[in-house]
Formats: structure tokens, C-alpha cells, sequence
């Protein structure tokens, strides 16, 4: 990792805050007015440019109304010792959690309750976009 490019961990924590913000419908501007920051720092730490230190994540899990651990959330399974593993799909996620539709979509999801409809969910998502194995995981059930 070079001096200049941003700690994965730190980029993972900013895109928790981000996709929780966002769910929350609280503007980086609002969100930087309860914190005592610029929405411009939001930014920054959304970006993972800019570490967040422990007293501002507590803020931040306070005003966005989760854990703590919520931000480090899924980093566990991802992690290896020099960092994110060849195969991850972090970008991939970062880019869905930086989209509106991203943002609305896994809100949406994440309210549905009953586990056989949110395998129907993913399974019509996978077949819309032409996954291959969606009808194989259909008739597997």
C-alpha cells in the first residue's frame, strides 16, 4: 500500500458510515452538523481519505443509531495479513453502496423479514441479470 492511498480498513469504515447515512436519509451536511465536522470531513471519511478516530466513531454509531461494530461489520471474513484478499469483491460493493439505487435496494432488503422471501428476492435479482446457477440454485430447493 502506498503512503498516499487509503487504509482498506479506514475505506470500509467510511463506506459503512456512508451506506447508513444514506439509509437513514441524513444528508453528509446534517450529519457533519451533529458531529461538530464540515460535510467536507464527511466526505473524507466516507472516502476513507481521512481516519476516523475512536471518539468521533462513537458519535457517529450514537447519531446514525448503531453499534459501534456495525462500521467494522463483514471486515473479519475479508481481511488477510497484507490486507484484502486477491478475490474480493470490496470494489464491487463500495460501487453498489455509492449508488442510490445500491442504497435503496439493500434498505429495502434488509426489512424484508421471512428468509424464503428474500431467497426469492435474490434469486429473481440473479436471473434478471443473467447469473448463471440461478435456476440451478431454484431447483436445488
Amino acid at each position: 500500500m502506498s503512503e498516499n492511498s487509503a487504509n482498506p480498513i479506514d475505506v470500509h469504515v467510511g463506506a459503512r458510515v456512508r451506506l447508513r447515512r444514506l439509509m437513514l436519509r441524513l444528508s453528509q451536511d446534517k450529519l457533519g452538523e451533529k458531529l461538530g465536522v464540515t460535510f467536507q470531513q464527511v466526505q473524507k471519511y466516507e472516502r476513507g481519505a481521512n481516519r476516523v478516530s475512536a471518539s468521533r466513531l462513537w458519535g457517529m454509531a450514537d447519531i446514525l443509531n448503531v453499534p459501534v461494530q456495525y462500521f467494522f461489520e463483514g471486515l473479519a471474513e475479508k481481511m488477510v495479513t497484507e490486507g484484502f484478499s486477491d478475490n474480493d469483491q470490496t470494489p464491487m460493493v463500495y460501487d453498489f453502496i455509492n449508488s442510490p439505487d445500491g442504497v435503496q435496494l439493500a434498505a429495502a432488503f434488509s426489512r424484508i423479514t421471512d428468509p424464503k422471501v428474500r431467497r426469492q428476492v435474490l434469486q429473481l435479482v440473479r436471473a434478471l441479470s443473467g447469473e448463471a446457477g440461478a435456476e440451478d440454485e431454484k431447483s436445488a430447493q
